[in-house]
């Protein structure tokens, strides 16, 4: 990956909705250039596609949590059924397949207090093959995701 690339990644990743005009002007390439390689980044699986952020609370999601979650045994049928029955659940911003004490941690968005006991005890604890369930409560975000580190040489 050269180094035009890296800029566009991470130009992209700071403001995805930045025109490719835009773009060839600030990287100093013409915008048939620029779509061409934003062309070949989706293409090639690097730029899987395009977003907002949204303010969870504008939305009325008043608490976030992370919930880490220990399978009852580590066969292929309970992790296939346990990674299944998380996909379903709207509630589930992320989930990981993670290394350490827990099987998965899972980044949960809910109305309030009430409602994540809602989900964590009628959606994800419900789910068959688990063991544990231990909840975190997300008290402030100290850094958002920002997006991948994209290296390269500022001239």
């Amino acid at each position: 990956m050269d180094e035009l690339n890296r800029k566009i990644i991470q130009a992209l990743q700071v403001n995805g909705r930045k025109t490719n005009s835009d773009l060839a002007r600030e990287f100093g390439v013409a915008p048939s250039t620029m779509l061409e390689r934003i062309r070949q980044l989706e293409e090639r699986g690097v730029v899987l596609g395009y977003r907002a952020i949204i303010n969870p609370q504008a939305l009325g999601f008043n608490i976030q949590g992370f919930v880490s979650v220990t399978l009852d045994r580590h066969n292929v049928n309970y992790i296939r059924s346990f990674e299944k029955g998380i996909q379903k659940i709207p509630n589930v911003r992320a989930c990981y397949h993670v290394t350490g004490r827990f099987d998965y941690l899972v980044h949960v968005a809910a109305r309030d207090l009430e409602h994540l006991g809602e989900i964590i005890k009628e959606k994800i604890a419900s789910i068959s093959g688990i063991g544990k369930v231990e909840t975190f409560l997300v008290l402030s975000e100290v850094k958002g995701d920002g997006g991948l580190p994209i290296e390269y040489d500022n001239e």
